[in-house]
């Protein structure tokens, strides 16, 4: 089964959505399952992951709704605030639902201290006891944090998205390799193979400007736990669903099947228990 480990549903508001800037006017609309079906349908992807893209209840009733009528929806990455007093009754809102599989929150936002409170930490614990799990979603320069933020929840399984934001467009990669090898040795921890295209130059990145990062995420994840995500719509800013997929694809035409399998698809479903 192929999986897209990583995208997202929205339905564009200026104020709600005001991260969508001028330069990436093109995802300033609505992006719904009928949006995206026929795309997945097309490059014979049997289903996806739906990932939180605001910060709100709403946001986590909105894609459960949606999994909900859409079958190709197979699991859902909801919003809570997980520093929040009153975490086991807002969790408790949505504990029935099966395909609420995890939770993420903007952390690339916030300040590094942030993932390092004691109320953080303990919000982790309370939804690692009822199963879930946690898309970190960080930039490179947070990658020291992530990590002290990770040793203090050493049963949680998490995955990095978007493989920490590198620096692709000025092609820096040997700090973030440095820094996400001692997050790779901790085997409860994924990473997803998504959001490159953003971080290079939108306008003139190759195949080749990814080359690196593909290299060291399989040499420190290895194809267990390396999974595909396109990142749609918001990858549209720099290119088209194909070309994502494209990437990932030619670059594991070289595993085995077995591995290519893993990362198209396997390692997602094993991670998010689609």
């Amino acid at each position: 089964m192929k999986i897209d480990a990583h995208q997202h549903f929205w339905k564009y508001n200026p104020t709600k959505h005001d991260w969508i800037n001028e330069d990436m006017k093109v995802i300033r609309k609505n992006f719904l399952p009928d949006d995206l079906i026929p795309i997945l349908k097309e490059f014979e992807i049997d289903g996806c992951v739906a990932v939180q893209a605001d910060e709100s209840f709403y946001e986590t009733a909105f894609l459960i709704d949606l999994a909900d009528e859409y079958p190709e929806i197979k699991a859902v990455v909801g919003w809570a605030d997980l520093a929040n007093d009153a975490l086991d009754k807002d969790l408790d809102q949505f504990a029935k639902h099966p395909k609420l599989k995890g939770y993420r929150e903007v952390l690339q936002s916030k300040p590094v201290e942030y993932m390092l409170r004691k109320d953080f930490i303990q919000g982790i614990e309370k939804i690692g006891k009822r199963g879930y799990t946690y898309d970190i979603l960080i930039f490179h320069t947070q990658l020291e944090a992530a990590l002290q933020f990770v040793k203090k929840a050493p049963e949680q399984p998490f995955v990095i998205d978007h493989i920490a934001k590198p620096n692709i467009k000025l092609g820096i990669w040997r700090d973030w390799k440095k820094e996400m090898a001692p997050l790779a040795e901790r085997e409860y921890i994924y990473c997803k193979l998504s959001g490159m295209v953003t971080e290079a130059d939108w306008k003139k990145w190759t195949a080749k400007d990814f080359q690196v990062y593909l290299e060291v995420a399989l040499e420190l994840f290895g194809p267990n736990r390396l999974m595909f995500g396109s990142d749609w719509p918001v990858c549209k800013v720099a290119a088209e669903y194909e070309q994502v997929l494209e990437l990932v694809e030619k670059f594991t035409d070289r595993l085995s099947k077995s591995e290519k399998e893993a990362i198209m698809g396997n390692t997602a479903i094993e991670f998010y228990g689609i």
